[in-house]
């Protein structure tokens, strides 16, 4: 079994779409606050337009991805977040076709594609913000945008406690820090 290293954050979807670009603008926004307080060594940060080969290309061989990504839920309630967990090989339930992803194919067909590939990643988390406008436009609406720098000071602790886990694992069991 490959050993699995470092950490991918993925952005996806569309910042020409208005609130499908929150993965994107949650990405930007880490890229920025990374400059005044970096994370852990191995965090690489990337945006997607959500294509299969892509995402699978951006978390293959790392030990944890967090994936962002707007959802448009039928009773949407835009800015909440949904945060989903799950250890390698763990898989989503399928959406309806087209009720949740702007995406002619969405992230749980790309993890069954990665896991039937035996390239899926690490530890996945995954986060939904639900969106109120998917229209042509660029710009977050409020409540979507209100949502962005929380999110990014969520995903910062996870990664900061992946990090501290995976060190104090390696501790425990007498294996290099490097």
């Amino acid at each position: 079994m490959k050993r699995l290293a470092g950490t991918a954050v993925i952005g996806i979807g569309n910042e020409f779409r208005r609130d499908d670009g929150v993965g994107w603008a949650t990405v930007a926004l880490l890229r920025e606050r990374e400059a005044r307080r970096p994370l852990p060594s191995g965090t690489e940060f990337a945006q997607s337009d959500g294509d299969p080969g892509r995402l699978i290309a951006l978390w293959e061989d790392k030990a944890l991805t967090l994936v962002v990504d707007a959802c448009f839920p039928p009773a949407a309630r835009p800015g909440r977040t949904h945060r989903w967990c799950t250890d390698p090989g763990g898989m989503p339930h399928p959406a309806a076709a087209g009720r949740q992803s702007t995406h002619g194919l969405g992230l749980a067909e790309a993890l069954r594609l990665a896991d039937s590939l035996g390239r899926g990643p690490g530890r996945l988390i995954v986060y939904a913000v639900e969106g109120a406008d998917r229209s042509l436009g660029t710009g977050l609406t409020p409540a979507v945008a209100a949502a962005v720098p929380h999110l990014a000071r969520r995903i910062e602790e996870d990664v900061r406690k992946h990090d501290e886990r995976t060190r104090r694992t390696r501790l425990e069991r007498g294996s290099p820090l490097v």
